[in-house]
C-alpha cells in the first residue's frame, strides 16, 4: 500500500509539474493551488448567469432549457480559450448588458425574429475578431491614457460594489423624490449575510487565509440554504436539453444574411461599438488588478485576450446564446491569487460540467457572491493611487470616467466622457502636443457613436 501511495503522490507531483510548466504557474508567482481556487471563486462569482440569460431572452420567447445550455457552452469555450490558449485568469461569458439589449431591444423592442437576431450577433462576433485580429483594437488600448485607463478600474470597481449591493438590497431604487437610489432594508437577511460576509472576507484577506472569499461563498451558502426559504435543494443531476419545446434547436438556427438588412446592421455596429469600448476596458482593469501588465504597462498577450474575447460572441450566435464578454466577476478569481490561465480553464471545465448540474445553481444564492465581489470593487478602488496629479487633466479625466461609468451605469458611457473631457482640456491647458491622432480619433467616434442615437 505504501509503494502505492508513493506512486501516487509521484503520479500526482509530475502532473503539477507538467501544469507548473504549461500555466507558468510558479513564474508568476502562484501554485497550482491557488489557481484551482480562484477558478472554483470567479465560476461561483458568475454562476448567476446561467439563470440571469435564460430568464432575459425567455422573457423574449427563446426556450429557457436551450439558452441554459447555449449559456454553459459560451463560457465554457470562451474560458478554455481564454485559458488554454491566451493563459489570462478572466472567464467569458454571455454579457448580462448586450443579453439585455437583445432580449428587450432587439427582439422584443423591434419585433426582429429570434432566428435573425442570433444571426447579429454571429455577424457581430465576427465584426468584432476582424476589428480585433486586424489591430484596430489593440491599437485603441494602446491609445488608451494611463488616467482613463486607470479611471476605467476605478468605474468599474464602483460598478462592483452597486451591482453586489443592489442584488442583496442593501441598495434599492429610489420611488420617492431625490437621489434615484437609496438605503435598502438593513434587518433583510440578505443584507446581513452580505455585510457579514465583507467583514469576514476583510479578516480572513488579512491573515492571508488561502481560499478565505471561496469560504466565505460557501459558509454564506450554507446559511442560506438552512435558513432561507428562497434556497432549496432540488437535487444535483439534470439532463440538459438541446431542443425548443416545438422540436427544433437553437443550435445552427441564426439567419445571417436577415441580419444582413438594412434595418439590423445599425445594431450590429451598435452592439461592435459597445463590445469594443466595454470589453476592453474591462480587460484592461482585470490586467491591472492581477498586475499582468508589462513594463510598458500593457497587457500580457493582450493580442490573444481580444481575440478570445470577440470569437466567444460568433460562437454565441451559433449555439443560440447573447454575445460575450470577458465577466468583470474575474476580478474575484484575481483578487483569491488566479495569476494564469488555469484559473480560466477550471471556469470553463465547471461550466460543461454545469450542463449537467443546473439545480447547483439556485444553491449560491446573490448575498453569498456579493461580499466577494463588493471586496473586489473596493481593492479596484486603490486605481486611485495610481493617477499622476502633476498632470492634472490626465487624471481628473480618469476620475470622470470613472464617476460616470457608475452613475450611468455604463463602461462605454464613462470612457467616451473621460476621453472628451481629456482632449478639450488638453486644448484649454494649452498642451495640445501631449495629444496624438489615436486620442482624438478615439473620442470623436465616441462622440460620433453617442450623438448619432446609436448608444447602447
Amino acid at each position: 500500500m505504501s509503494q502505492d501511495n508513493a506512486q501516487q503522490a509521484e503520479t500526482a507531483s509530475s502532473f503539477e509539474k507538467k501544469l507548473d510548466g504549461f500555466f507558468k504557474i510558479s513564474q508568476r508567482g502562484s501554485s497550482v493551488r491557488t489557481e484551482m481556487i480562484a477558478g472554483l471563486t470567479t465560476f461561483l462569482a458568475m454562476v448567476y448567469s446561467v439563470i440571469v440569460v435564460p430568464s432575459m431572452l425567455g422573457a423574449a420567447g427563446f426556450d429557457t432549457g436551450a439558452v441554459f445550455v447555449a449559456t454553459c457552452l459560451v463560457a465554457a469555450f470562451g474560458s478554455l480559450l481564454m485559458g488554454l490558449w491566451v493563459n489570462l485568469p478572466m472567464a467569458i461569458g454571455c454579457a448580462i448588458s448586450l443579453t439585455a439589449f437583445t432580449a428587450f431591444s432587439l427582439v422584443l423592442g423591434q419585433g426582429v425574429s429570434i432566428p435573425v437576431a442570433l444571426g447579429a450577433v454571429f455577424i457581430m462576433g465576427a465584426l468584432f475578431t476582424l476589428i480585433t485580429v486586424t489591430g484596430i483594437r489593440q491599437w485603441i488600448l494602446n491609445n488608451l491614457p494611463s488616467g482613463i485607463a486607470h479611471g476605467t478600474g476605478i468605474g468599474i470597481g464602483l460598478f462592483l460594489l452597486l451591482i453586489a449591493a443592489d442584488g442583496t438590497g442593501l441598495i434599492v431604487k429610489n420611488a420617492h423624490a431625490g437621489l434615484p437610489i437609496m438605503l435598502g432594508d438593513i434587518t433583510s437577511f440578505s443584507v446581513i449575510m452580505s455585510v457579514l460576509g465583507l467583514a469576514a472576507i476583510f479578516g480572513l484577506e488579512k491573515k492571508r487565509v488561502p481560499g478565505g472569499i471561496l469560504l466565505v461563498i460557501v459558509a454564506i451558502s450554507i446559511i442560506g440554504l438552512i435558513f432561507d426559504p428562497s434556497v432549496t435543494y432540488n437535487g444535483f443531476f439534470a439532463l440538459p436539453s438541446l431542443e425548443t419545446a416545438d422540436g427544433s434547436s437553437l443550435i445552427g438556427s441564426m439567419d445571417i444574411m436577415g441580419a444582413l438588412t438594412p434595418a439590423i446592421l445599425p445594431v450590429v455596429v451598435a452592439l461592435v461599438m459597445t463590445a469594443v469600448f466595454d470589453a476592453t476596458g474591462t480587460i484592461r482593469a482585470l490586467a491591472g488588478q492581477a498586475n499582468l501588465l508589462d513594463k510598458d504597462g500593457k497587457i500580457i498577450d493582450g493580442g490573444k485576450a481580444l481575440t478570445a474575447d470577440s470569437a466567444s460572441s460568433m460562437v454565441a450566435g451559433l449555439v443560440g446564446g447573447a454575445p460575450a464578454a470577458v465577466y468583470i466577476e474575474s476580478a474575484a478569481g484575481t483578487a483569491a491569487g488566479g495569476k494564469t490561465g488555469l484559473t480560466a480553464t477550471v471556469v470553463g471545465v465547471l461550466f460543461l460540467v454545469m450542463i449537467f448540474l443546473s439545480p447547483v445553481s439556485y444553491l449560491v444564492p446573490t448575498y453569498a457572491t456579493a461580499p466577494a465581489l463588493m471586496y473586489v470593487g473596493l481593492l479596484m478602488l486603490s486605481n486611485v493611487s495610481k493617477l499622476d496629479f502633476e498632470d492634472l487633466v490626465d487624471a481628473l479625466s480618469g476620475l470622470v470616467c470613472a464617476v460616470f461609468i457608475i452613475l450611468s451605469a455604463n463602461i462605454v458611457t464613462g470612457i467616451m466622457i473621460g476621453f472628451t473631457t481629456l482632449v478639450v482640456g488638453r486644448v484649454f491647458a494649452g498642451e495640445i502636443k501631449k495629444l496624438n491622432v489615436g486620442i482624438v480619433s478615439i473620442t470623436i467616434a465616441l462622440i460620433i457613436f453617442y450623438v448619432g442615437g446609436w448608444a447602447i
